[in-house]
């Protein structure tokens, strides 16, 4: 049950961390291009890859820590399901470069941001 509540608590930070940044950047009205989704997405692969790393060469992090953060606090956080909506709405509105667009920013974007986060860590590690 700790372990559940852990993920929950989260999983709330991470909703409406997401809810706030997206949010202001979506409203700031400078692109028509759901900014505020790439945005979180690569804050949260750059994290993630961070977090994966750091477990990797320390096997005494508490696994809650991992919970807390991986699963509930970047689970919420990262919008991947908003980024399969936005994808769609464009190429049901047959903007299919627009959806093209989209996809490709986000997962070569995402990719590189978890590479960054990884390196990051191997960086300031050493």
């Amino acid at each position: 049950m700790n372990e559940v509540f852990i993920i929950g608590l989260g999983g709330f930070i991470g909703a409406i961390s997401r809810y706030g940044l997206s949010g202001i950047v979506n409203k700031s009205g400078l692109v028509a291009f759901p900014l505020g989704t790439l945005l979180v997405n690569i804050i949260g692969c750059f994290i993630i890859g961070a977090i994966s790393a750091t477990i990797d060469e320390n096997t005494d992090i508490n696994p809650n820590l991992r919970h807390f953060v991986i699963v509930g606090l970047l689970g919420s956080f990262t919008t991947f399901s908003a980024f399969g909506y936005d994808t769609f709405k464009y190429l049901q509105n047959g903007e299919y470069m627009l959806g093209a667009w989209n996809i490709s920013m986000n997962v070569i974007l995402g990719l590189a941001a978890v590479l960054a986060g990884r390196l990051s860590v191997r960086f300031f590690a050493a």
